[in-house]
């Protein structure tokens, strides 16, 4: 073979495994990078959710307090009502980016989030009813079954913190 043409034909050998390793660290450093904005959009959505959480378990907390009173002040109570269903609306929103963003593990404990919310949610709509009706037979027994579902309720939401922590790569 000739001297020039063994050069030629090591350059093209050369310049094709240089092209190769391009196109896979390129494809690498692509994946990478859609990975991070994957884990970037997830932690958004659930540091919403987690926000949104807070605020409306502050104002249903709120309300648990003023109707745990041997008094309620009725008009207070409907207005940290109205509080309370409009952060309600902001924890649903917040949910379905969660639900949408994944993954399936996280959607389940947001889920369990969901379903206890809405157990505490009905022993308060209770206590609600029966303030207004100034029937105070059930009061002890539905301010110690609040209780249980409040602890119920953090205890979920601490799973759905280690379920989201553990989807974004933070182990510790």
């Amino acid at each position: 073979m000739d001297a020039g043409l063994a050069a030629l034909l090591g350059a093209a050998v050369g310049s094709l495994a240089t092209l190769g390793a391009a196109i896979v660290n390129g494809r690498a450093q692509a994946r990478s990078q859609h990975d991070q904005w994957r884990r970037q959009y997830r932690r958004d959505a659930y540091a919403s959710y987690l926000s949104a959480l807070h605020d409306r378990d502050i104002a249903m907390d709120a309300i648990l307090d003023a109707l745990r009173s041997d008094e309620p002040d009725l008009p207070d109570v409907e207005e940290k009502i109205r509080r309370f269903v409009m952060l309600a609306r902001e924890v649903h929103r917040a949910v379905e980016v969660v639900i949408l963003e994944g993954p399936a593990s996280v959607v389940e404990v947001a889920e369990r989030v969901t379903h206890t919310s809405s157990d505490l949610s009905q022993v308060m709509r209770r206590m609600t009813e029966d303030a207004r009706a100034r029937d105070t037979t059930r009061k002890a027994e539905d301010s110690a079954l609040a209780a249980e579902r409040e602890r119920i309720l953090y205890q979920a939401v601490k799973d759905f913190r280690i379920a989201a922590s553990r989807t974004l790569g933070n182990t510790s």
